[in-house]
């Protein structure tokens, strides 16, 4: 009993939630009269990719395309018959940005030799007038976060561009400096492809000469592409408002749980909103119910009924409504030939629920689980299944049912990404001990 009081002081303790950072920014915002219209940004868009298009033609006409084409495909013939020795150039940057840019469109048999030349024959290190050299070493350093384990030359490449870019940074003059900045706390290829679109626009637009019709196609890109999730994060932002009013205890914010790209809006919000009960079913577990309400809060979902509604707790009940209306309403919004495949997402979100009950039932009785035991349980915990499931529910008619079954046995991929994801927990837990302090309190104290 005093354990048991003890579990729930400590998670009254560590659920007061800090206010989400957007307030209601997404729920008032309302476009200034100076911005243009959604409709006048798409038909801008199709005007200027029709004139970019008559300027490929224009290169047709006179043979300039079909020249491109070919060296292109003799470029990758080359590529897949372990013949293109990209290599040959002494230019840090020209061999570094190639190197990455094959290996980002999935050339991984690529060698890392090619960097050999850089380095000296006698100590094996990086020849230090690379170092006078800002632009190739940057390229260096972004191309050697493409490494695979085991390649200790991009691990060397790493350390040495990197101390020398830290080094050098003061020195620098834009947009060298700004990139060289946002590369040492990200890396480019770990960098989100869409601020990079946004830095790399102001910085394009200052280079001399640029395209003037690139420059402005980009520009409409990104700003339809922020108007559609301004939009989405509205009407999410009061849907989230409605599902937590009677909860206070959830999390103030959905933007967490949305993810990028203008195109398949009704998919993305779909992923959101599932996403967003998959953060409250975790929130609740994890911060306000006991273990025995969260057992009886599971039943509930694994029968799915709204019958089973009178047999948990009252603060529980409006969510639990929620939940399968929830689930209801996104069924139908699914075309008839997607709607089997909710099946499929409601089966994964009852084994999220099932999973945490598990981790909450080991830590409840103070039982460690064996390795396989543990990754088996997390795997479903983590919620990647389901948002797997949830993510493909509206992939048209290039997903059958077959894709579905096949998927639902748990190929070696989901083994593969859970194992990402513990390795980041454990990074993330051993860099924060203070905020860890407040979620695993036995774990910490047991150190």
């Amino acid at each position: 009993m005093a354990a048991s009081k003890a579990i729930v002081a400590n998670k009254e303790a560590c659920g007061a939630f800090e206010p989400c950072l957007w307030g209601d920014f997404f729920v008032n915002y309302t476009p200034t009269s100076s911005q243009r219209s959604e409709e006048w940004l798409r038909e801008r868009r199709e005007q200027l990719k029709g004139e970019v298009c008559q300027k490929f033609e224009a290169g047709k006409a006179m043979s300039v395309a079909d020249t491109v084409r070919l060296e292109v495909e003799e470029a990758l013939d080359r590529v897949h018959d372990e013949e293109l020795d990209f290599g040959s150039s002494n230019d840090l940057d020209v061999v570094a940005l190639r190197f990455r840019l094959l290996r980002q469109h999935g050339f991984f048999w690529v060698s890392a030799d090619v960097f050999d030349k850089f380095r000296d024959d006698e100590t094996g290190s990086f020849n230090i007038n690379l170092s006078n050299d800002p632009r190739g070493l940057l390229s260096l350093y972004n191309a050697a976060h493409m490494a695979v384990p085991g390649e200790t030359i991009l691990d060397d490449a790493i350390a040495f561009t990197r101390r020398h870019l830290e080094a050098a940074k003061g020195k620098l003059t834009s947009p060298i400096k700004e990139q060289v900045s946002r590369a040492l706390e990200i890396p480019l290829p770990r960098f989100m492809r869409q601020l990079e679109a946004m830095h790399y626009i102001t910085e394009y637009e200052k280079e001399e000469p640029h395209d003037i019709m690139m420059l402005e196609l980009a520009k409409i890109n990104l700003n339809l592409l922020r108007s559609v999730h301004l939009k989405e994060l509205k009407d999410l932002s009061l849907w989230w408002r409605d599902l937590c009013d009677s909860v206070k205890h959830f999390y103030s914010s959905v933007t967490r749980c949305h993810p990028y790209g203008e195109e398949s809006s009704a998919a993305r919000i779909i992923l959101t909103k599932v996403f967003g009960l998959l953060v409250l079913i975790d929130d609740t577990f994890d911060v306000r119910a006991t273990f025995e309400e969260s057992q009886m809060l599971d039943d509930a979902l694994q029968r799915w009924d709204e019958s089973m509604v009178s047999l948990i707790p009252e603060y529980l009940r409006m969510f639990y409504i929620k939940t399968l209306s929830n689930f209801n309403e996104i069924e139908d919004t699914l075309e008839p030939y997607e709607k089997y495949r909710m099946a499929y997402v409601k089966k994964e979100y009852q084994f999220q629920s099932k999973s945490s009950i598990q981790q909450a039932k080991w830590f409840n009785e103070n039982c460690t689980p064996s390795f396989k035991e543990h990754l088996d349980v997390s795997l479903m915990a983590t919620g990647l299944p389901l948002l797997f499931f949830t993510a493909l529910m509206r992939a048209g008619q290039a997903i059958n049912n077959e894709a579905f079954e096949w998927a639902f046995d748990m190929p070696d991929m989901f083994y593969a990404n859970i194992e990402v994801w513990v390795a980041s927990s454990m990074t993330l837990l051993l860099t924060s001990k203070g905020s860890a302090t407040r979620m695993w309190p036995a774990l910490w104290s047991a150190t």
